[in-house]
């Protein structure tokens, strides 16, 4: 589909002034993987409560919904329950603080099947400086991310479903602080083509939109 058809297509089954949807039903996730193309970007707009206005085609081809389904539902429609609930919040977190995030998710698709991306956003404002909605850009994870994050977040998640959420939080920072690292650098670094992180945070010095400075993407 081109990118004119895709548009005409969004046009035609969106509207402006999208209320919130009520929740499909969640499929039953089975463990196999999408493998996403790496040229793929994919691209969602939403409102500042998390409600898709607009997802390009490579969202929908991915998560596997059609137009009508993402439209007005909340960006939780492709949330898989491998997630921890911690890396969201720390994500609103950010995003309140018009602060981006870079993030490794596990997504769930239509079909049961998962997805690994990498998540970057764009706060967007209006003239008085409210925010007005989130721009969010995704590629495809590298395998060396997928294989280092799956472990800790197996614990997080481990950590919430008997404690909390404060308690998997602490679990994370002290995650971090063993390796002398923030949680920034270590999503780098991740990234990367360096295997051992103290060797990247000696040698990393770049500064500015991180998938403008690896990807070329904004």
């Amino acid at each position: 589909m081109t990118t004119n058809n895709y548009q005409k297509k969004w046009d035609s089954q969106t509207g402006e002034g999208q209320k919130r949807k009520p929740k499909l039903p969640k499929p039953v996730p089975i463990d196999t993987e999408i493998k996403l193309n790496d040229n793929a970007i994919l691209l969602s707009i939403t409102d500042t409560r998390g409600v898709i206005e607009y997802c390009n085609e490579d969202f929908v081809n991915s998560c596997g919904y059609e137009v009508h389904e993402l439209a007005g539902s909340g960006h939780n429609i492709v949330r898989h329950p491998d997630m921890p609930k911690i890396i969201f919040k720390l994500m609103w977190q950010r995003l309140k603080e018009k602060k981006n995030m870079v993030a490794f998710v596990k997504n769930l698709a239509k079909s049961g099947r998962y997805y690994w991306v990498m998540t970057d956003f764009i706060v967007k404002e209006n003239e008085k400086g409210e925010v007005t909605h989130y721009k969010g850009i995704r590629k495809a994870a590298p395998k060396k991310a997928i294989n280092e994050i799956t472990p800790l977040y197996k614990k997080l998640l481990e950590i919430e479903g008997l404690k909390d959420v404060e308690a998997s939080e602490k679990f994370l920072t002290g995650f971090l602080d063993a390796k002398n690292t923030d949680y920034d650098t270590y999503v780098e670094y991740l990234i990367s083509d360096y295997n051992d992180l103290n060797m990247f945070i000696k040698d990393n010095t770049k500064k500015g939109s991180f998938f403008k400075r690896f990807f070329g993407v904004s």
